[in-house]
């Protein structure tokens, strides 16, 4: 069984810097992309931040200069660096990935069960 787990939320002030982890377990064949979505209430869960294989990236032009997000494929890990946080940054942070289980031809969706980021003012 595969799990995707996040850490590294917290609380805050605004522009601090805060850095999340996203850890894959489990028996995993292979790992594509991966990326940070991010959730307030009432509104749609939006990409922030992916990044494929070959390590290209894109980010959300709200975070773009702030953000850097990476990945450590011998640790199935992936990060998110998020440096000079504003109160419009607060959310829940989930994880992504589109994992290949040992076994399987196809990859599934996985979602870590989110953090939460608070940014004061």
């Amino acid at each position: 069984q595969v799990q995707v787990v996040e850490s590294g939320g917290g609380l805050v002030q605004a522009g601090g810097s805060l850095r999340l982890s996203c850890a894959a377990s489990g028996r995993i064949s292979r790992i594509y992309t991966m990326a940070w979505y991010r959730q307030t209430p009432g509104k749609q869960r939006e990409l922030v931040a992916g990044i494929v294989t070959d390590d290209r990236t894109n980010y959300a032009d709200s975070v773009k200069g702030r953000f850097t997000i990476s990945r450590d494929n011998a640790k199935n890990t992936m990060y998110l660096q998020m440096n000079g946080l504003k109160p419009e940054d607060t959310a829940t942070y989930y994880c992504y990935a589109a994992i290949r289980e040992q076994g399987y031809s196809e990859s599934i969706d996985y979602w870590g069960q989110g953090t939460q980021v608070t940014v004061s003012s």
